[in-house]
């Protein structure tokens, strides 16, 4: 039988947000910006929304070990925020995915050629 301290459960497993608002004006800014999200990508991290990022870590003690490595990372301009969360937490979370409007289409006439 495992140990209580040993299982894991919703307030130990933690979530790490990255949420970054980067310029994006000169091909130098454009290339920070993309090399920022590429460093995200390859330690894990999966594109939430455009400009958020989250990953899934099983401990407390592994979130803070990505949080250093997005820390050590971070670009020279931009505003970027780091939020840790439980997964409790991130389960409580409420998502909405609307369908962008379109405009119904005409009907089509058809023809009979007799």
């Amino acid at each position: 039988m495992l140990q209580e301290s040993n299982r894991f459960n919703a307030y130990k497993i933690m979530w790490v947000l990255v949420f970054f608002d980067l310029p994006t004006e000169t091909r130098k800014e454009r290339k920070a910006a993309s090399l920022f999200r590429k460093k995200l990508i390859d330690d894990g991290f999966t594109m939430f929304q455009f400009s958020i990022y989250l990953r899934h870590c099983p401990s407390r003690e592994n979130s803070k070990v990505h949080t250093k490595r997005v820390k050590m990372n971070l670009p020279k301009h931009g505003k970027v925020c780091i939020l840790e969360i439980t997964d409790k937490q991130f389960g409580s979370m409420e998502l909405f995915h609307g369908e962008k409007e379109v405009d119904m289409p005409q009907p089509v006439q058809q023809l009979q050629l007799f």
